[in-house]
């Protein structure tokens, strides 16, 4: 078999030549050795395989990596490092010189601290904030937060107190019947403001002096044969197409729906700003009706 000398021109090795590219079969004096030597080698080769191979360092761990897969290397030829070394200096954990701060071995991991403080203001000085500062930080946050909603839970219920306050004097206005009692539902059951009832007082007075079974005998509905009718003097056409629902059967001189019927009417006419005037007034604010 013909010898190829290696870069070095320093050791043959033969090769057959029916072997695979890049494939180095040593020679038996090179590869035969006693147990003895081998494990004299151990302690002695591992520098020369992390030359060889590479050694790349994590911490207090190493990882042997090939430099020279599929080729034979001056380390091979030299060193002779066998599979089962090769392998041992893989696994075992190689020493670290560092010291850890808290004075555990360094093959154990140390808590770590970490930062909360922003970047901003790091570079400004500030100094790092601790755990314990930001537990602070938190309950002050959570604490701002269940007095905003405490707030908002009492201002709640304040509303509802002063809600349930008036619908209890409204109550007993109604209960106490009379023109301002009659005034207080009828506003009630359209879903509008008492603040009405003042501008609608004004307006009952003015067209049948607070009488429910006042009737106009003499204008020119009546005179027509439409007699105006009720508190709001309205004729009975009126009072049937405008009329509250809830008092749709009723009779034309029935106080709450003659007031519904009379006011439904006037705001799909005049508008609402009309009743809240009490009424239409002339230049001189003399009452014009509606």
């Amino acid at each position: 078999m013909p010898a190829h000398r290696s870069p070095g021109g320093t050791s043959t090795t033969l090769i057959p030549q029916s072997a695979p590219a890049g494939y180095a079969v040593r020679s038996p004096a090179r590869h035969s050795s006693t147990p003895a030597s081998a494990a004299r080698r151990v302690g002695t080769t591992t520098a020369a395989a992390g030359a060889a191979f590479g050694v790349v360092a994590s911490g207090a761990f190493a990882a042997i990596i090939p430099t020279n897969v599929g080729g034979t290397t001056e380390a091979d030829a030299s060193t002779d490092v066998t599979k089962a070394t090769m392998l041992a200096s893989q696994s075992a954990p190689i020493a670290s010189s560092a010291t850890s701060t808290d004075g555990s071995p360094s093959g154990y991991f140390s808590p770590v601290a970490f930062d909360t403080t922003p970047a901003a203001a790091h570079q400004a000085g500030a100094p790092t904030a601790t755990a314990s500062d930001v537990d602070v930080a938190s309950l002050d946050k959570a604490g701002k937060i269940a007095e905003k909603i405490a707030a908002e839970h009492e201002k709640a219920a304040a509303a509802e107190a002063k809600k349930a306050a008036a619908r209890k004097e409204l109550d007993s206005v109604i209960a106490a019947g009379g023109l301002d009692g009659w005034i207080a539902e009828a506003l009630d059951h359209m879903g509008l403001s008492q603040s009405y009832a003042t501008g609608l007082k004004r307006i009952i007075l003015k067209e049948s002096n607070g009488d429910p079974d006042a009737i106009n005998n003499w204008d020119s509905n009546a005179a027509a044969g439409n007699h105006s009718e009720g508190l709001m003097q309205v004729i009975p056409a009126t009072f049937k197409r405008y009329v509250h629902p809830d008092f749709a059967n009723e009779s034309v001189t029935d106080p709450v729906a003659n007031i519904t019927a009379g006011v439904r009417y006037m705001i799909d006419r005049y508008g609402l700003e009309t009743l809240a005037a009490g009424g239409r007034s002339s230049s001189s604010g003399g009452y014009l009706g509606y």
